[in-house]
């Protein structure tokens, strides 16, 4: 089935399986029998995005990539940050999907106040990953519930927010007709 020319492949510019997985959700119910495959890309950002402009951009070069590198029908690029407003840190997230004709969606999504503790901790310049991870006693939990699923005592998960971002930049493409300028 790789190889027939009716299954379209789409490449995520990540190997974490939380990206992986949010992009599988979505484009797996929007063209059944596609392949979704993890690729590791650069994102041309630090680790650790800070603000909007930073985040997007991370998505949209992480999106690049992947479709250019694996050739496939689109690339996914699915970036986390913070932005500051005053004393609060918020963590937010931003999906980017690019076609074959190079035309890049980008869709915009969670946001959700970071404890303070989070918060002087990224401003010391460290990444929100690691920090969650100390607050929950764990390991990697950008790759599992992430900062989402510790605060929400697991109710909601970080592939959840990223599956609603991925869906979020695909209106573009599935109706393209309302955003022809």
């Amino acid at each position: 089935m790789e190889g027939s020319a009716d299954v379209l492949h789409i490449a995520v510019g990540s190997m974490n399986p939380v990206k992986v997985g949010a992009a599988r959700r979505i484009f797996e119910q929007v063209y059944p029998g596609c392949t979704v495959t993890g690729i590791t890309v650069p994102s041309g950002v630090p680790d650790q995005p800070i603000g909007e402009p930073e985040t997007v951009q991370g998505a949209v070069n992480r999106a690049r990539a992947a479709r250019n590198e694996a050739d496939s029908d689109y690339g996914v690029g699915l970036e986390g940050g913070v932005a500051f407003e005053g004393e609060d840190c918020w963590m937010i997230g931003c999906c980017a999907v690019v076609d074959r004709t190079g035309q890049v969606a980008v869709g915009k999504g969670h946001s959700f106040l970071l404890p303070p503790v989070v918060a002087e901790g990224v401003r010391a310049g460290h990444e929100v990953g690691p920090l969650i991870d100390r607050l929950a006693g764990e390991s990697d939990t950008k790759k599992k519930g992430g900062a989402i699923g510790y605060l929400t005592n697991g109710t909601v998960s970080r592939e959840d927010l990223f599956a609603a971002v991925v869906g979020a930049a695909m209106v573009q493409f599935l109706h393209p007709e309302l955003y022809r300028k």
